[in-house]
């Protein structure tokens, strides 16, 4: 029997001619091989020779075994003969293709003879633009595979369509391939021309596995070249990986917890520390030790670069993140699509290719101030709301563990909008303050010439001193070393000046370019706007005539609430989803039939408002009134102002004083305290829940004094302040302005008989976005109640005035409002319901208090602007089951009533509960309240000043604050004077402490004590401003001069 391993003429092997003839191969010898051999090539005795096998003991040959006569053998002499006149390279192929590694090891041997190039790709239609290793891995020839690699064939060349060969091996399911492929450095990231990378192609999940596990060793593996490269400098290096289509994670972390910016910074590499924070490297980020780049930092010219860097808010990059979703559509139900998240906006695409060659977006969002929800009985389910009010349903596959995809949403989201949110609230152009410190062209330009006149001195008295030299005896005895090293020091001076010079001219030619763009987006700017406030008064006035021409219709018509309406295709509200739907607000008949405690808070409400008017808090009686009544805003345009600010930050934004309301904001953060007698009522029982009760009803009724209230508060200066006491209600407060970037406003309220301790500190962020005022009031809400030693913290909901441009101005309030029992764990969950599409759900709040295991106790419900009620969450349900009418009683109770005006606060529009209990209603506003900014009886008292108050109030209260006081007194052009001249003095003041490097500290004996300071909130570990005490000492001599 034949124990040849292969034939070298067919390339078939002795098994496989077994396998097809399962006969013995008979040997010949002599010139018998020679005539067998020569029959079957023809007749051709030099062909013959070459298609033996020569075997070295027995020179025997493989010609006449029943293969042969079956015409295997002879088809495969008649291919060798064929291959003889193809070109090396394409021999080369054919061995890869069908795995002769014997082929390809004598083509290899020949290589530097016949210059083969081991990756050259295939021209013939069988294998165009594929390369040996790309076919070897195809078909699944391991050991050409390991003979192409060693021999130097490029493991991650791509093909004509971007396939590698271990795109080819993965796509087949070579497992050996594959990890050979690995061993060899095969990269598994590569993205091809379909966008997929090699375990997208595979269907091998052991195959999939191995490539994920080396995706991750790979970003390991660019991680440390990136931390290795920031050590050593290799600028080069550290430019090519951050330009990667996908680069490492600029903030990676090395055994220590440093980042490739530590690592830059503590090995003095400038250079590359300053690509690192140009490429987004996050300045902040703290290592394993609690220290930042900045404390590793060895030399002044590195701390200076960090801090730059620091300065002007670079924010840490983020990741794009993408990924399948099904989304919801209003037309089409649920679809899939690739979605896209990248630098803060969400894009989504019918497939994956149009994503990475990002065409045919069918969608996209930005996710400024963008909020995430969940369903807690979906682990699939999430939903995103926008800014604009626009909400977008969203549910990841249910396979492959769906928990922790949607997490892995969630987190990107999470971080996309804080990304997308932070250079949105950004300033779009510089304040007046900080351009000051800017230096324009024309100073530079005198500067620079300043340098030039220098030089030209150090040249001549350079000249003077070598020419003095050279007459002195003993300039022979001077060094060549010495005077060569001056002559060089006057060079560089002089290359130093004309490098100045050019510097000079790009910035010159670059602020040319920078005017040309300017002029032309103010140009842009000016015709938007315009265009915009055309269509708006277009838009207003046919709604006018559509409602003078329309039937009448119910009360919360949808034509007084156009602004709530979102333009976007997916659903405009969150009842779809949210644990409270929505109850009628219409008047019920019955509501006399509900019994009530008699020690309900109506009865206390009604006697605080009755000896309120007459009771002292020890100076006088409060006033009623302010001195002069508001002045009418009708003839003042507020679009005028804000239609070149859309999207910018309005406490950026001067203001006219005419649109303010005389009051600091500081004094506007008191009317928290109007309601106190709600947390006295708290201290007085005994049971947590009916706690948890009043203190949701107080913080509720905490935002009920801003309906109507339209004008926007003074803006507090930096270390202003304002106290009240009132003995009646039981409590003394202090605030302070803590902050002026970003503004902070701090406070501290105590009860006087030791019961409660009420504190925090409001960040308000006002955004606007065209037709409405968005105020947000970032900060944690603290509340103690000392007797029972509980502690209550919260949030509280967004503000938001509609209709800027045209239309009447109105406000709501809407967001979640979380207030957590940080001793028993209760929890109170409060929705501030948006208006919605037909305005039915104006000012409506609803929610439950949850016990730690979150089952729902009681529930809450009533509107901010009105009261507020609780009730049993069966009969809640059982309501909200009710209210859902019929189209047809709908359209019969809708077709026979009159239309009337927008509910006043006044007007009980809550319809009530059988069971129910109210738990605060808001007191009746005076009659004078539309003509005075439409305040409360306790805001008009608030700025109120006595003759025996001037002796006891520190000059920074705001009662003293001149521009407040002639706005009170009706006098608007000294308000407005007096506020131009208190911003000027702010910012003369800020500007001398930057040049002096002086800082607003806590207790400086030079600028004055401050009763807050930064710290940790003890129950949320958030940041937050803390009281330090001392301020009713009253020691009140190192003020600064702040009017």
């Amino acid at each position: 029997m034949c124990k040849q391993e292969a034939c070298v003429v067919c390339c078939l092997t002795v098994s496989q001619v077994f396998a097809d003839q399962n006969e013995p191969c008979w040997y010949r010898h002599g010139e018998e091989k020679e005539a067998a051999a020569a029959t079957l090539v023809g007749g051709n005795p030099d062909k013959a020779q070459r298609g033996l096998t020569s075997h070295a003991a027995a020179n025997k040959a493989c010609v006449s075994c029943p293969a042969h006569t079956a015409g295997i053998h002879y088809s495969r002499l008649s291919q060798a003969v064929w291959m003889e006149d193809l070109e090396p390279e394409e021999q080369f192929l054919h061995c890869a293709r069908n795995g002769d590694l014997l082929g390809i090891k004598k083509l290899l041997l020949s290589r530097s003879r016949q210059d083969i190039n081991i990756n050259c790709k295939g021209k013939s239609k069988s294998n165009l633009g594929w390369t040996p290793l790309h076919l070897a891995c195809y078909f699944g020839h391991r050991d050409v595979v390991e003979e192409l690699l060693k021999a130097g064939a490029d493991v991650n060349l791509p093909n004509s369509i971007g396939d590698t060969p271990l795109h080819k091996a993965s796509f087949t399911g070579r497992k050996e391939v594959v990890m050979l492929l690995l061993h060899y450095d095969a990269c598994a990231t590569v993205i091809n021309g379909t966008a997929q990378i090699p375990k997208d192609v595979t269907q091998n999940p052991e195959i999939r596995s191995m490539l994920e596990a080396a995706e991750r060793t790979e970003e390991r593996k660019l991680g440390n070249n990136l931390l290795e490269a920031a050590r050593e400098g290799d600028l080069p290096t550290l430019t090519q990986l951050l330009s990667r289509k996908k680069p490492p994670d600029i903030n990676c972390t090395d055994l220590l917890g440093n980042t490739p910016l530590h690592c830059a910074a503590y090995r003095g590499q400038r250079q590359c520390a300053l690509k690192l924070l140009k490429c987004g490297a996050s300045p902040s980020f703290n290592n394993k030790q609690g220290q930042t780049a900045f404390d590793l930092a060895n030399d002044a010219v590195m701390k200076q670069i960090l801090q730059s860097g620091s300065n002007r808010g670079n924010v840490r990059h983020v990741k794009k993140f993408e990924g399948a979703l099904w989304k919801s559509s209003r037309f089409f139900g649920w679809r899939s699509y690739w979605v896209v998240l990248q630098d803060g906006v969400l894009s989504w695409y019918s497939k994956e290719s149009d994503a990475e060659a990002n065409v045919k977006r069918q969608g996209c969002k930005p996710l400024t101030n963008s909020t995430c929800l969940i369903r807690a009985k979906d682990n699939c389910f999430f939903t995103i709301k926008c800014f604009d009010d626009s909400v977008h349903h969203f549910k990841v596959s249910a396979q492959n563990d769906p928990e922790a995809t949607r997490k892995a949403w969630l987190d990107a989201l999470e971080e996309h909008s804080a990304y997308s949110t932070h250079y949105c609230s950004q300033e779009q152009g510089s304040e007046t303050e900080d351009e000051d410190e800017v230096m324009s062209l024309g100073e530079l330009s005198e500067s620079l010439l300043a340098a030039e006149n220098s030089h030209k001195k150090l040249e001549r008295e350079m000249k003077s001193f070598m020419s003095m030299l050279k007459n002195d005896e003993l300039f022979e005895n001077f060094p060549s070393t010495f005077l060569q090293k001056m002559q060089e020091i006057c060079d560089l001076s002089g290359e130093t000046s004309s490098n100045l010079s050019v510097c000079l001219s790009l910035f010159s030619r670059q602020e040319g370019v920078r005017s040309v763009k300017l002029e032309q987006e103010l140009e842009k700017n000016k015709i938007l706007s315009e265009a915009l406030q055309t269509l708006a008064t277009e838009h207003h006035e046919l709604e006018q005539s559509v409602v003078k021409g329309s039937s009448p219709r119910s009360p919360l018509s949808e034509d007084e609430f156009h602004d709530a309406v979102s333009d976007s295709e997916s659903e405009p509200s969150l009842s779809g989803f949210e644990t409270v739907a929505s109850h009628s607000s219409e008047e019920d008949d019955d509501e006399d039939s509900v019994m009530f405690q008699s020690n309900s808070p109506s009865t206390m409400l009604d006697q605080h408002v009755d000896e309120d008017q007459n009771q002292p808090n020890g100076f006088s009686n409060h006033r009623t009134s302010l001195p002069a009544p508001m002045f009418s805003r009708n003839d003042f345009s507020i679009w005028s102002i804000l239609r070149n600010c859309i999207g910018m930050e309005l406490s950026k934004i001067t203001m006219p004083v005419i649109f303010n309301e005389p009051l600091s904001f500081l004094q506007r953060l008191t009317e928290y305290m109007e309601h106190t007698y709600l947390l006295q009522q708290a201290n007085a029982t005994q049971d947590s829940i009916e706690r948890m009760k009043c203190v949701a009803a107080f913080a509720v009724s905490a935002v009920a004094s801003q309906w109507e209230r339209t004008g926007k508060p003074f803006n507090p200066l930096l270390g202003e302040t304002y106290e009240l006491v009132r003995e009646d209600l039981g409590f003394r407060l202090i605030s302070e302005q803590v902050s002026h970037h970003p503004p902070i406003s701090a406070f501290h309220a105590e009860g006087l008989q030791q019961d409660f301790v009420f504190h925090g500190s409001i960040y308000p962020k006002l955004k606007f976005w065209g037709k409405s005022v968005e105020a947000e009031p970032k900060g944690i809400i603290t509340l103690e109640l000392l007797k029972h030693k509980e502690s209550y913290t919260w949030t509280n909901p967004t503000c938001c005035v509609h209709n800027i441009i045209v239309g009447q101005l109105w406000i709501e309030q809407y967001g979640n409002m979380e207030i957590t029992n940080h001793r028993t764990g209760e929890r109170c969950i409060l929705n501030f319901k948006p208006c919605g599409l037909f305005g039915k759900e104006l000012h409506k709040v609803e929610g439950y208090i949850l016990d730690k295991s979150k089952k729902k106790l009681c529930s809450l419900y009533g509107k901010w602007t009105e009261c507020m009620y609780v009730v049993e969450p069966a009969a809640f349900e059982a309501h909200k089951k009710s209210d859902k009418k019929t189209p047809e009683e709908k359209k019969n109770k809708s077709g026979g009533e009159e239309q009337e005006e927008v509910p006043s606060p006044s007007t009980d529009t809550v319809q009530m509960i059988p069971g129910s209990q109210l738990l605060w209603r808001i007191a009746p506003r005076p009659p004078n309240s539309t003509q005075m900014y439409s305040f409360t009886s306790f805001a008009m008292q608030l700025n109120e000043l006595h003759k025996d108050m001037e002796g006891l109030i520190p000059p920074t209260d705001c009662r003293l604050r001149p521009d407040i006081r002639a706005m009170e007194n009706g006098d608007i052009d000294h308000a407005s004077e007096e506020k131009k001249r208190l911003e000027e003095k702010q910012r003369a003041s800020r500007k001398n402490r930057s040049k002096s490097d002086e800082e607003w500290k806590t207790k400086s004996p030079a600028l004055g004590p401050r009763w807050f300071q930064q710290g940790q909130n003890p129950h949320t570990r958030s940041q937050d401003w803390i009281f330090t005490g001392g301020y009713w000492e009253r020691n009140y001599t190192q003020l600064p001069d702040i009017y």
